[in-house]
This record gives C-alpha cells, structure tokens and sequence, in this order.
C-alpha cells in the first residue's frame, strides 16, 4: 500500500529536523527544557511570531491543544469552535478531559472556516445556569480542509469574540502551510491570540508540537500543569531540536511551500483529466475530491491509502516529502477509474 497521500502525519522526518536531532544528541546537556538547544529553538519560534511569549514543547497536537483550551476556559464553560475543527472530530474528548468538563460547541462554515454570522448568533446567546456559556475561541489554520484565512476574516472572529470576554486559541498544526500560502504569522499576535499550537510533526519534524503563550497571565504554574498531563519532556532537547533545525534551516517553510505546491499540481491534474470534482478550494496541501465510494475503493484497491473525510469527499495530502512523481503516479491511477 502507498501511503504518500494518507496524511502528512506518513512522512518520515525532514532531514534538516533530522540533522538536529543528532546534534542535540551528542554529549550531555541540562534536562526538563533548561537546555540551550531549547532555547534555541524557543527563539525562532518568537522571530517568527515577532512576539515575546512563554513557549513549551509537547509531545503531540492534542495534548497542545487540550491544554491550551483548558487554559482559557473553567469545566463549567464551553469553547467556541468549527463543527470539523480537530478538537471536535479527532481528539476523543481531550479538551474536556483536560479541562475537567470543559464543552466545545460546533460552528458551521464552509471549508473549516467559521462562519462569521453563526459566530456572532452564538455569542449573543444569553448565559443561563442549565448549559455551559462560551468562554474560549478556537480557530485553525490552516483549516481542516485545508482553507487558510487571511487576516482580515480572522480579525472579524477574533474582534468580536475578546469584545466578548473570550479567550482565543489557535490550532497551527499546518500553520506552516498557511504561511507558504502567504498568511503572516505576525498577525498572530497582533489580532489577539491568547494561545496558540505551533506545528511540528506535519511540517517534518518527530511527534512533537510548541505551546505558544502570548497571554502571560495563563502561565502561571504552567510547568506543574504540563507535568501532571505527562507533557513534560525529561529530554526536552529531543523535542525541540526538529523544530529548531526545520526553522534555523528554513525547511519549515520550504517545505510546506512544496507541500502545497504539489497539492495544486493533483488538483490540476483531477480537474484537467478526471470526471471528478474538488470539494473544497485547494489553498495549502490537501486535495479534497468528490467521488463516488465505489471509485474510492478501486483506489484502494491500487494500492494509494487514502480516507473519506468527514463531508463524504476523499482527503489526499500532500508533504515536505512528497515527489512529482508519485503525484502524477497518483493522477494515472485516478483516471484509470473512469
């Protein structure tokens, strides 16, 4: 079986994540995230964001986000998100484990994107003692269907929802898809992002994801709550060091550029020559196709991995490590199916 197009979770590391991890691994160095190479990479993180905010390292996108989620919001409070977010369809109920009884309510809009009208409609709701009022905002981007936001439709989420008192959060597990589609990370901060997940492992680095705090005021006793949750890395370095060498090197936004860049070569490709449709604009590395199941298990059959997503279309993705070749490989075996 082809695994190239399941995920970009199927990528192995990038070599420049790579090289940094067996650097950091020669001699000895100081345990529990006091290490330099941490900081190191803790660095490039805040010259990316141009920001000075508290970071962590983290063993993985889940454990990142329910935390930071627990962070803005009480058990008895809910957290605002879209209705396919990650939090919602792919995390088994973390966020409330984490924050002990925090809620998510779903929101709808097209391509992952919260709808701005839904948002307001819920934050209009009037706060009664039988449900969990909103407490938290939480957008992603680049979205669960692979749409990336500019940075006017997030300051139209954003505004009014610190207007309300909520705390924001951001998902960037591809985050750096989103930037390679030319989305500022600066503006991160800038537009009022309390917390936000920068991605590691779909940009080619291990299991390993940052914990960006811009709010200040949510770090307290930070590090006993990452203990008790076993997100405390003993060996930190080893968490960031990938990161550090993907950002040092430029590899975290270069290769999500050609990530990106072969998703548009397979969407061309499924227009130009297949009898099938997109179903979401294609905007970073995935390709979204409506086709019918028994098409899919054909496909499946010749041996490409791929998955139907949550609105019935097949989700292909691409990676840092994905070649021309196999995407035209990939575009032979979907119009063979016609």
């Amino acid at each position: 079986m082809r695994y190239d197009f399941g995920s970009d979770n199927t990528a192995g590391m990038a070599p420049d994540a790579l090289k940094a991890l067996v650097a950091a691994n020669s001699g000895f160095a100081r345990a529990y995230g006091a290490d330099e190479t941490t900081a190191r990479a803790a660095d490039q993180i805040r010259q990316r964001l141009d920001a000075d905010a508290e970071i962590r390292f983290v063993f993985s996108g889940t454990a990142a986000n329910a935390i930071a989620v627990s962070m803005l919001a009480q058990p008895y409070e809910a957290v605002l998100t879209h209705h396919a977010a990650h939090i919602c369809t792919d995390e088994t109920g973390a966020p409330g484990f984490f924050g002990q009884g925090v809620g998510l309510i779903g929101l709808p809009g097209y391509s992952g994107k919260i709808d701005g009208m839904a948002l307001h409609a819920a934050l209009e709701e009037p706060v009664v003692g039988h449900r969990q009022p909103a407490a938290a905002l939480s957008v992603t981007q680049a979205t669960e269907y692979g749409a990336v936001y500019s940075e006017e439709e997030l300051r139209h989420l954003i505004e009014p929802a610190k207007l309300a008192g909520l705390g924001v959060h951001m998902d960037g597990a591809r985050l750096a898809n989103a930037v390679a589609a030319g989305f500022d990370p600066k503006d991160i901060p800038r537009l009022g992002v309390d917390v936000l997940v920068f991605g590691g492992a779909k940009a080619g680095a291990n299991c390993a994801e940052a914990l960006v705090i811009f709010n200040k005021s949510l770090t307290r006793r930070i590090d006993n709550r990452l203990k008790q949750a076993g997100q405390t890395a003993s060996k930190a370095r080893f968490l960031a060091a990938p990161i550090l060498g993907l950002l040092e090197s430029g590899a975290w936004e270069e290769g999500a550029a050609h990530a990106n860049l072969m998703a548009q070569r397979l969407a061309d490709g499924i227009e130009e020559r297949s009898p099938f449709v997109l179903a979401h604009p294609v905007e970073s590395n995935t390709v979204f196709v409506r086709m019918p199941d028994e098409a899919h298990q054909r496909l499946n059959a010749l041996g490409w991995a791929c998955y139907q997503f949550d609105d019935g279309s097949v989700r292909f993705v691409c990676s840092w490590a994905t070649t021309e070749g196999a995407v035209d490989e990939l575009l032979e075996a979907i119009v063979s199916l016609n």
